[in-house]
């Protein structure tokens, strides 16, 4: 059996796999959407559940134009908005979920987004990941989003067991430190999707392999 990890044996792990992610990565924010302002975050966050951002990107490069104000959005037709996101997953709920959304925005917040995480959970259509988006990307607040990626190779390298994404959130806010909290999600993203793909990882080409107990598995 495995000789169990200490907590500064895993501290110590940790920060060698960050260090590792930002001499690849680089520490730079970014953000897979395209968006100018921070309801079209938001909106391109809300459609992007079950679904890629490159299709989300697609959608909203016209969406945008054609809803170029967030009271646009709050006053379109279901129907209309439903066929303008129809070709990604969910759109009826989805297109719902966005007039709510806006309507209360721009009815009760005055066009701005809140920033604390009860208020923006309290809007139709946002949980606890897409919070921490907005909370991460416009308010720079450190925030850590589970995604399928981070929830995934969070596993892999052995921070946590946990299953439930809010469980996983809580988990990585212990052993991540605050400065690396919204940087874990940027970097885990861009490796789950070029080396340790879901379905064929590429174990023997990545970089954090010898700090992985899960490599080669």
């Amino acid at each position: 059996m495995a000789k169990r990890e200490t907590k500064a044996e895993l501290s110590a792990r940790i920060g060698r796999i960050l260090a590792a992610l930002d001499r690849e990565y680089g520490t730079e924010y970014r953000c897979y959407l395209n968006y100018e302002t921070p309801w079209q975050l938001l909106i391109a966050v809300i459609m992007s559940a079950q679904c890629t951002d490159a299709r989300v990107n697609i959608v909203t490069a016209d969406l945008f134009r054609k809803y170029d104000t967030l009271e646009k959005f709050a006053d379109a037709d279901l129907k209309e908005l439903e066929q303008d996101i129809h070709s990604i997953g969910f759109y009826h709920m989805k297109a719902k979920n966005i007039i709510a959304c806006c309507k209360r925005l721009v009815y009760e917040f005055h066009g701005e987004l809140p920033r604390t995480m009860e208020e923006l959970t309290s809007l139709a259509g946002v949980g606890r990941k897409t919070a921490n988006v907005i909370r991460g990307n416009i308010y720079h607040e450190p925030s850590i989003v589970v995604d399928t990626h981070v929830k995934r190779i969070s596993r892999k390298l052995g921070l946590t067991k946990e299953e439930d994404p809010e469980k996983i959130e809580y988990a990585l806010m212990k052993v991540l430190p605050e400065d690396h909290w919204t940087l874990w999600n940027i970097h885990i993203i861009t490796l789950g999707r070029t080396v340790c793909v879901a379905r064929s990882p590429k174990c023997a080409e990545c970089f954090l392999r010898e700090e992985c107990p899960s490599a080669g598995k």
